[in-house]
């Protein structure tokens, strides 16, 4: 059975990742995977710049296989599925909210 990871706070709806998704937010963001735990309000800033740059990072990995490829008149195939960008943005919502109101953001509890 595959891990679900509920992201919850008061500010906001709660953000649900299937865990390989979630151990890549937690690993982009510094922190080890973990049934349980918490971001507080003042890590927050540090999170959604961290996951801000797992993305570019991840969109110019890409972008440098694209043109690779092309280079080589050859075409990469679309990527299959739901990108890092459309999968980490909700929790970056949610942290942005969860600063405003100043609460943390829990899983697992």
């Amino acid at each position: 059975m595959q891990m679900l990871y509920k992201f919850k706070c008061k500010a906001g709806g709660d953000v649900i990742m299937l865990g390989p998704n979630g151990d890549a937010l937690l690993r982009a963001i510094g922190r080890e995977p973990a049934a349980q735990g918490i971001i507080e309000p003042s890590a927050m800033a540090d999170a959604m710049a961290a996951i801000t740059q797992a993305v570019a990072a991840d969109e110019a990995s890409h972008a440098e296989a694209e043109a690779d490829a092309a280079a080589q008149g050859q075409h990469l195939p679309p990527r299959d599925g739901i990108g890092l960008r459309q999968r980490l943005w909700p929790m970056v919502d949610l942290l942005k909210r969860a600063l405003a109101a100043d609460t943390p953001v829990v899983w697992g509890v």
